[in-house]
């Protein structure tokens, strides 16, 4: 038995320890956790780490060399000691284990509890009594699924304040997404009817939904009210469309599939979400892996601390045999509190749905690493470009965003050698300026970014970027100079000829000329990529801060555009997305709506 280098003696240590099941810690000199593991028989597990020699490979033989000390965790059955596994392991994010990277809770669809209920957005803890429908893999599939519910039955989306405030009908009623409860429009069962259609289509039981709208709709007919009778033919005829294009064929009941893919040393992992045969979407997950790990032993990881938070569905489809699978089950069936079944090596249609989610990790990994690869390959040609000593860790950029000076906002945005850092992101509001001076921001900005890093928080740039020409430029260097921060590498990103991409100049911190980069540069191809995302993150920061400061619709505040016009705008393009998105062109289109005005409404949605 080999003693690490660390001055750990394993034999007493072995000796006591227990064959009860449990989680075992292995700490570096410095307390820190290397690796958390859970047994059936701790002290089998624990003493194999220290037996075999050469056997072990060389990730272990790293991990045993840099133990000073091993915690014990006892439980009474492997199912805890799993659960208490995922725990720590999402704790400490120990080197040698693991690592999943997304940790989010995915998002639903819910139902509230009201004489007439409300279909909203959720991301969190449940309540009791309410229903919930999901999970979905993204904000934006539940949006676009709420946005299709309420074009289909017209149920209430509103805020409970909102609606109890109502004298009369919002803008969702006069575009047909709404029947205006709030102002009884519609009577409680009719209400009731169109909640309980959505939770069946939610369900899955689209059949029986269109059943019930063909018996409504012939009794319409019936008593000569034609208008309800086309509503509701329209309806059917939609939900027909949705219910082909949602339908895969072999897929039956309640499942997550997980499919594995690796290149190399990299890994994705692939989630599908089927709920009553239907698709609701995938999710993407890049684990980081330690040398040498088996697919057994990662899909078991990724399985534990995936549903650490998350209930599992009645079944889940691998693409790989997981380690300790009979432990994950019971786990699995404790956190839903019925039976959960892991199952691979399949046949059918379960098969194509593991074979869907298997390409679709292959080519989501591919585009990763094609991607890392065009990022190292820019990076390096920007290390050249500016005759760096090395190619930069850290790199941010800082731009301003306001309209005719008002919600002025300053955005920071950092990336690495990987692409965008966006927990490192960070807005700042802009005060006690004159508007629309943007040098005066850009040196406040600046001031309280840096100012911050001279009390220790945070990481230096190695090249600071800034969206603006020689003046922005220069108050980012007096910034520096007076924080004692000259040292920084400045780059001034400046707009060429007509603003066009490709004929940016670049200001350099001790450069009399300017520098330009011919179009096809990798290094220029970065640079513009950091300011775009510095570009949106300050643009999506102003219009938060400007819309939360007007507290009205953004078409309200357009002069000339009154109650009608916008009504005509809404039911035209369907929303206020599909205004957002018209052309000057598109929008005078509409009627009533001139040349000019439409002018106006484009420069609403678009100016910075």
């Amino acid at each position: 038995m080999s003693a690490p280098e660390t001055g750990f003696d394993p034999e007493p240590f072995l000796e006591n320890l227990t064959r009860s099941p449990g989680v075992y810690q292995m700490l570096d000199v410095d307390g820190k956790v290397l690796y958390v593991g859970k047994a059936r028989n701790l002290r089998s597990r624990v003493t194999s780490y220290f037996r075999g020699g050469d056997d072990r490979g060389p990730r272990i033989r790293s991990m045993v060399r840099q133990i000073a000390d091993i915690r014990i965790a006892v439980t009474h059955t492997e199912s805890e000691a799993l659960l208490l596994e995922a725990n720590l392991i999402k704790q400490h994010r120990p080197r040698y284990n693991v690592l999943l990277r997304d940790d989010k809770s995915y998002p639903y669809i819910f139902v509230s509890e009201h004489e007439y209920p409300r279909l909203g957005f959720h991301r969190g803890a449940k309540k009791k009594g309410v229903r919930y429908f999901g999970p979905y893999p993204s904000a934006g599939a539940v949006r676009e699924s709420l946005a299709l519910l309420q074009k289909l039955f017209q149920v209430r989306q509103c805020e409970d304040s909102v609606f109890a405030h109502r004298s009369r009908p919002c803008l969702q009623y006069q575009i047909g997404r709404c029947t205006a409860p709030c102002v009884d429009y519609i009577s409680p069962e009719e209400y009731a009817r169109d909640v309980e259609a959505s939770v069946r289509f939610l369900e899955g039981d689209s059949e029986a939904v269109i059943g019930d709208l063909m018996e409504r709709m012939e009794s319409a007919s019936a008593a000569l009210e034609f208008e309800k009778a086309a509503r509701l033919r329209d309806q059917i005829g939609r939900l027909r469309e949705i219910s082909q294009q949602q339908f895969v064929a072999g897929g039956e009941g309640n499942a997550d599939v997980i499919a594995l893919a690796q290149s190399g040393g990299s890994f994705a992992v692939e989630v599908f979400f089927v709920r009553n045969g239907q698709n609701l979407g995938n999710s993407e997950l890049f684990p980081d892996v330690p040398e040498a790990a088996g697919h057994d032993e990662i899909m078991a990881a990724v399985l534990a601390q995936y549903y650490a938070e998350r209930e599992p569905p009645p079944q889940v489809l691998l693409s790989h045999a997981p380690e300790g699978a009979e432990a994950l089950e019971t786990l699995l069936g404790e956190r839903r509190g019925a039976r959960v079944r892991l199952a691979w090596s399949l046949r059918g249609g379960r098969a194509r749905w593991v074979d869907m989610a298997q390409r679709n990790a292959e080519q989501a990994l591919k585009t990763r690493l094609a991607s890392q690869a065009g990022q190292t390959a820019r990076l390096d040609a920007l290390t050249a470009e500016l005759e760096l000593e090395a190619p930069p860790q850290r790199m941010e950029c800082f731009d301003i965003s306001h309209t005719r000076g008002e919600g002025t906002v300053a955005s920071c945005v950092v990336f690495g050698p990987e692409g965008p850092i966006k927990s490192d992101y960070r807005r700042f509001n802009i005060e006690g300026i004159e508007p629309g001076d943007d040098y005066a921001a850009m040196h406040q900005a600046l001031s309280r970014r840096f100012a911050r890093l001279k009390k220790g928080e945070g990481r230096e740039p190695d090249i600071l970027f800034i969206d603006g020409g020689k003046g922005q430029v220069t108050q980012a260097l007096n910034v520096l100079a007076d924080l004692g921060l000259d040292h920084i590498r400045v780059v001034g990103v400046a707009k060429g000829e007509e603003r066009r991409p490709g004929m940016e100049t670049l200001v350099l911190s001790g450069v009399e000329a300017p520098s330009i980069l011919p179009p096809h540069s990798s290094a220029l191809h970065l640079i513009q990529q950091i300011r775009d995302e510095a570009h949106r993150f300050a643009i999506s920061g102003h219009r938060a801060r400007r819309a939360k400061a007007r507290k009205e619709s953004t078409l309200e505040s357009v002069r000339g555009l009154g109650p009608k016009r916008r009504t005509a705008l809404l039911k035209h393009f369907g929303g206020l997305r599909g205004v957002s998105r018209a052309g000057v062109d598109e929008l005078a289109k509409v009627p009533g709506i001139n040349r000019r005005l439409a002018q106006a409404i484009y420069d609403q949605f678009h100016e910075a």
